[in-house]
This record gives C-alpha cells, structure tokens and sequence, in this order.
C-alpha cells in the first residue's frame, strides 16, 4: 500500500509544474480572446466603437510581442521561477484596473499595457521551465499539452467571456485573473528555480525600444487605414491634440515605412551588438537553427490567420443574429470541443507519426473547415448551421499547434530554451496583431462602406435622411452594427428596419471577405509547413537522454 501511495505522489509531484505551467498559458492567452464575445456590451458600457476596441485587443498581442524577449532575458539573468512569479503578481494588478475601467484609455492601460508587461515576463517562464523541468518523451509530451493549451485558451475565451458578461458583468472577465494568478503564486511552490548557465549580464534597451517602436508603426498603420486612408487622405491626423496637415497624402503609409526602417535598424544594431560581443536582445545565430525558424515562422503566419474567427464571428452573432455575450460563447464551444479534442490526441499521434506531417494534416483541416465556414454565413444564418465547420476548425487548430510547439522548442539546448521561447511567442504575437490588426480593419472597413453603399442605393430611406445617415454611416458605424439608435435623427419605422437590413447585409459580407483572407493566411502556412524538417523527435530525445547519461556516468 505505501509502495503505490509513493508512486502516486511522485506522479502527482512530476507533473504538478505542467498544470500550473498550462493554467499561467491559458489565462496569457484567454485574455487575448475575452473581450470579443463583450463588443457589443462594451460599446455602450464606454461609450465607444469597435475600431478602438480593435486596438485594445491589438495592444494586448503588441506589448507581448515587445517585451516577451526582453522577458525572456530577465528570466536568465534573474530566474525563470522568479520572473514567473513576478509576472503574475504584475498581470493580477494590470486585471484589476482593466477590470474598474470608465473608458477605452484606462483600459487600454490596465489590460494591453500592464496586463501586457505581466504576460511577457509569464509566458517565456512557461515553456524555459517546462524545457528544464522534463526530458525525453516526458518533455515531448509536455510542451505538446502546453501548445494546445495555449491554443485551446483563445478558443475558451469567448465562452468564459461570454458567461461573465451575461451573468455578472464584462469586469468580472478581468477580476477572474487575480484569483487565478493566486494561485499561480501558490503552486509555484512546487517548481524548481531554473537559470542560464551561460553569463547576459546586460539588457539591449536600445533593442527593445527599436523592435517596439517598428511594430507599433505597422500595426498603426494597418489598423488606421480605414480611418485615415491608404494613400488618399480621408481625414487629418491628430497627435496629442496637434493636427499634423501631410498634405493630400495619409498617414498611413508614413507610419508603415517608419515601422519597417525601425525594424531594420534594429536587425542592424543586434548584428553590431553580436560584433561587438555584446549581448544583443536577439542572437541572429538562432535563426541559423533551420528547425526553430521554420517552426517559428510558421507560428506566427498561423496566429494571423486563427485571429480571422475570433474577431469577426462575434460581431455576426451579435450584431445580426442579436445573441447575448453568453450565447455567442456558446456558439464558438464546438471549436473549443475540436481543440480539447486534438491537442491531447496530437501527442498521441506523434508516437506513430512525424510531427511534420501531423502539422500539415492540421492545417489542411483548418483551410477547408474555413472555406466551409464561409459558405455557411448568410443573413439567416444560425449557430446551429455554424457547429460543424468550427468543430473541424477546432480539431485542425488543436493538431497543429500541438505538435508544431514540439517541433520548435525541441529544436535547441536547454540553455537557449529561454531565448528561444521568447523568440516563438513574440513571433506568435506579431502574428496576432497583425492579423486583428489586417484581418479586422478589413472587416470593419467593408461593415463601413456596405452601410454608406446601401444608405446612398435605399429606395426605404427619405432623401431628407439620406445625408444624415451616411455621415452616421461613417462615424457611428458600430452604433449600427449592435442597433444603438442613431444620434440625432429621428427615423420611421421603415426606415429603422432598412437600416438594420442594410447593416446585416454588410456585416455578412464583411465577415466572408475577412474569412476568405483568414483562409489565405492558413493556406500560406499549409504550403510553408513543406519546409519543417521531417525530424524524429522521439530518436532525438533518446539520443540527448544518451548523451546526459553518458555526462554524467563521466
């Protein structure tokens, strides 16, 4: 009886870091999808639109990819099991004043900045200290429970998001994160302090500011092309209460090729850093490793693509179907179910199959079960009509990611694994603000010019308030969408329900363009996937077991 009380606690003691490993991963990423399903409420809650929420949830996915390296980097210098902890104790903080927010600012602070530092600090602690804490098939199948975590976290999002909202409110999808992250603090009792071995006895804060400074160019530009036009001025641009006039000329693509020379002066200034035998923010020589790249690169082609559906479907639920928070949860759960499904099972087949081709299988589900999706949507289009095409999304989405995170940070030493985590998760969230960044100005932009379209072509509507709806059009675009009233202007009965016509109509519209990029992206990253090396985990592991016995016997 003692005998198997033993092994039973050994077991509960050897995997204990992976539960609280994959809770930390799943509230990082939770946070990234939570506010979808609460646009609308949102909206009228701040007083706001979806285009400022578009760069709530894009910050978020910014700051991460800013600072996930440089948190990276702390965790070496200083402890991953320390910066873990203090992460937590940053993002609870940063929950809690998202969580009492009374505008777009003050949220934009709590949740994309502090919520921001907090996650970056957590999440290359994660996958540094799942690298250090298991070997061999036990690592294998660690990091593919945490990459399906990871994954099945955004997909979690809207349902938990939506229950909060419905029964108590949006804030509580917030304040839920400083209990969890309690007991964050709590078990990390239990995981072992882990340190690089080799000496980075300095941070590259010019590194980071250039890398921060290029993205946030980009990104800008992307998301205000619809306000501000991509080459043709639509408006004129302000900065801190200063109009800045650039002519006929937008400045959008200002912005944008700011970003990229920003971002090329930081490649430049790490490659002088390695020259002049510093420690850069990036070593340029784990780009060298052709399986961490590939798989790397491949992460961040595949996170554009999946923030396709979370963005948009809510919008469609909400604004033309009228389902609550709570049901619009409800309606993503089969893609949720295909997740839980797949990610574990991924590592099952990874036993019998090369993670490569498990991979690819993944992202050919996922471009058909989204080309499917798309066919689906129509103006009378329900949940019900959605299940199986999210269900076959889910289960591509849990195989893919799943392996693909084994492929990658199976591919280097354990002395570069917090480098090397911090690489693959600022990548995984440039792919996130990217593709909310594209994916929804596309979508919000095709909303807008269907609702002016349809204005301007409406027999329905009055010649007295056609002007008035179309400048409405333009500037209460999100109003519309979720059926606020129309400020200012007084319509008939008739002219109510054409405007809701013509809003559903383009909001279908806008979600089958934005599907059919969200496809395009994946199918991209089908036909790179060719390029992963077709390696054996599993001979590696026991090759590496071999040579850590072999060190140790000398």
């Amino acid at each position: 009886m003692s005998k198997i009380t033993e092994k039973s606690d050994s077991g509960l003691k050897k995997w204990a870091p992976l539960v609280v490993m994959g809770l930390a991963v799943i509230i990082i990423v939770l946070d990234t999808t939570l506010l979808n399903v609460s646009l609308g409420t949102i909206v009228r809650d701040l007083h706001t639109n979806i285009q400022s929420l578009q760069w709530v949830i894009t910050a978020y996915a910014l700051t991460l990819a800013a600072l996930t390296i440089t948190g990276g980097r702390f965790g070496d210098l200083f402890g991953r099991k320390r910066m873990f902890m203090v992460g937590a104790v940053i993002f609870a903080t940063g929950s809690f004043i998202a969580s009492v927010s009374h505008g777009v600012g003050m949220l934009i602070i709590g949740e994309s900045i502090i919520e921001g530092v907090g996650a970056a600090l957590m999440m290359p602690a994660t996958a540094s200290l799942l690298v250090t804490n298991y070997r061999g098939r036990d690592r294998a199948l660690a990091l593919g429970v945490w990459g399906g975590m990871a994954a099945a976290g955004s997909a979690i999002g809207p349902v938990v998001g939506g229950y909060l909202t419905s029964h108590y409110s949006w804030r509580w999808g917030f304040r839920i994160n400083v209990f969890v992250a309690a007991l964050l603090l709590l078990g990390s009792i239990l995981i072992k302090e882990s340190h690089d071995k080799e000496e980075k006895p300095t941070i590259d804060w010019l590194g980071v500011l250039l890398s921060a400074s290029g993205l946030v160019g980009i990104v800008f530009g992307l998301i205000e092309s619809a306000a501000y036009g991509w080459w043709q001025a639509k408006g004129v641009f302000s900065f801190a209460g200063h109009s800045i006039k650039l002519g006929s000329i937008s400045i959008v693509p200002f912005a944008i090729v700011a970003g990229i020379l920003l971002l090329f002066g930081f490649f430049l200034w790490e490659q002088r850093m390695v020259a002049k035998r510093k420690t850069p923010l990036v070593s340029m020589k784990i780009f060298a490793n052709k399986q961490f790249t590939s798989g790397a690169l491949l992460t961040a082609i595949m996170s554009t693509g999946q923030v396709g559906i979370i963005f948009g479907l809510p919008i469609f639920l909400q604004g033309v179907r009228g389902l609550d928070a709570l049901h619009t949860g409800y309606a993503l759960l089969p893609m949720s179910i295909g997740l839980f499904i797949m990610a574990p099972t991924g590592g099952y087949f990874a036993k019998h199959f090369r993670p490569k081709h498990i991979v690819q299988v993944g992202l050919f589900i996922n471009v058909f079960a989204l080309l499917i999706l798309r066919q689906a949507f129509s103006v009378t289009a329900g949940p019900a009509q959605l299940i199986l095409p999210l269900l076959v999304y889910g289960m591509g989405v849990g195989l893919s990611f799943s392996q693909l995170s084994n492929i990658t940070l199976s591919a280097v030493s354990v002395n570069e694994s917090g480098e090397a985590s911090g690489v693959n998760n600022t990548l995984r969230q440039i792919g996130s603000s990217f593709g909310t960044a594209i994916i929804g100005s596309i979508l919000i932009a095709s909303i807008g010019s269907g609702l002016v379209g349809g204005v301007q072509k409406s027999k329905a509507i009055s010649d007295e308030h056609r002007p008035a709806l179309t400048m409405a059009a333009k500037s209460q675009a999100s109003n519309i969408e979720f059926g606020i009233p129309v400020q200012g202007e007084e319509l008939t009965a008739n002219e109510t329900k054409e405007l809701k016509r013509i809003s559903d109509a383009s909001t279908v519209k806008a979600n089958k363009e934005s599907l059919l990029f969200t496809a395009s992206f994946t199918a991209l990253a089908f036909l790179l996937a060719a390029q992963l090396p077709n390696v054996d985990l599993h001979k590696l592991e026991k090759e590496e077991s071999l040579a850590v016995k072999t060190s140790v016997a000398h």
